[in-house]
């Protein structure tokens, strides 16, 4: 298992108390190939640098998680096919050890 980090901006038209539950549902695919979710944070609307589909705003979440590869570039492929969701990017956080 690998820990990853994804960051999601949800359209802003959305009711901002359903991004969290509705993000825990994708989630059940990592949690179904043995991984785990250990943070679902919604950071709430904040502007953009630039209009993504004609917006000035998004509603920014990040989720803290393991799973396999394949579970995450699942995970990725059908975010992307939810309309809602207008970018995601998922990152592989970098050690935090001091050697």
């Amino acid at each position: 298992m690998r820990h990853y980090e994804l960051m999601v901006l949800v359209d802003p038209e959305v009711d901002e108390r359903t991004v969290e539950p509705t993000l825990g549902k994708y989630m059940e695919i990592v949690k179904k190939d043995g991984g785990s979710v250990e943070e679902i944070d919604v950071w709430g609307r904040r502007r953009l640098s630039y209009e993504i589909k004609k917006k000035n705003e998004a509603i920014y979440a990040v989720v803290n998680f393991h799973s396999t590869p394949d579970s995450a570039a699942e995970l990725d492929r059908l975010l992307r096919l939810n309309e809602t969701i207008m970018r995601t990017k998922i990152i592989r956080p970098e050690d935090q050890r001091i050697s």
